[in-house]
């Protein structure tokens, strides 16, 4: 995911972003959605994300760029960072995020190989495929949404926004207030805390600039 074409997108957004990626370090994209949550489109705008909950490098980066999110939301609902795991029965483990899966209001999907960082977008040689097909990419969140909630597609498949205020951001958060606890998690998904120091919402976009090369 790159370069004009899906920035113009990221810009079109009227009610949902939905991301999956393995970083968040991009500075043009962070700004992009950091201007949707400071001036959203419609009331129903929400941008959900989905990373690994510890990536194998830039990890401060991806919280400061969170933490300019958290901050641009500034408490109004419409941002959700999460994270998942493996699940089988009663037992959970580490799942590593490695999508690069782009969703806007259920009218343009990307999917491919470019992380979100400068170096997918301007060093490596990466390919991502692009449709604006409105029945793929809505067919395409409703599996990965169900999946991910672990729900039926039938249970996932009303507005967006009702899902991810129900459904997403209660189970994440329950989620990580047991992890804080020690508790074991029920369920795979789990809220990601937005920025560990206040700092790090000023370094973030810099650094991610000096980690991408």
């Amino acid at each position: 995911m790159g370069g004009g074409a899906e920035v113009g997108a990221l810009r079109s957004a009227e009610r949902l972003i939905y991301l999956e990626n393995q970083f968040l370090w991009s500075p043009e994209i962070v700004e992009v959605l950091e201007d949707k949550l400071r001036n959203p489109p419609d009331e129903r705008f929400r941008l959900l994300v989905l990373l690994p909950a510890k990536p194998n490098n830039g990890a401060d980066t991806t919280r400061g760029q969170l933490g300019v999110l958290a901050g641009a939301d500034n408490g109004a609902g419409r941002f959700l960072a999460t994270t998942i795991s493996a699940r089988s029965g009663q037992l959970t483990g580490p799942l590593y995020v490695h999508a690069k899966i782009g969703i806007v209001d259920d009218a343009w999907l990307t999917v491919g190989s470019a992380n979100l960082n400068e170096h997918s977008f301007f060093n490596d040689t990466e390919m991502n495929v692009v449709t604006c097909d409105s029945n793929i990419a809505r067919e395409t969140r409703l599996r990965l949404w169900a999946e991910h909630l672990e729900r039926s597609v039938k249970e996932v498949s009303g507005e967006p926004v009702r899902v991810i205020d129900e459904l997403w951001r209660p189970i994440a958060s329950e989620q990580l207030k047991r992890r804080q606890r020690g508790e074991p998690l029920t369920h795979r998904l789990q809220e990601l805390p937005g920025v560990s120091r206040r700092s790090m919402g000023l370094i973030g976009p810099l650094d991610s600039l000096l980690v991408d090369g």
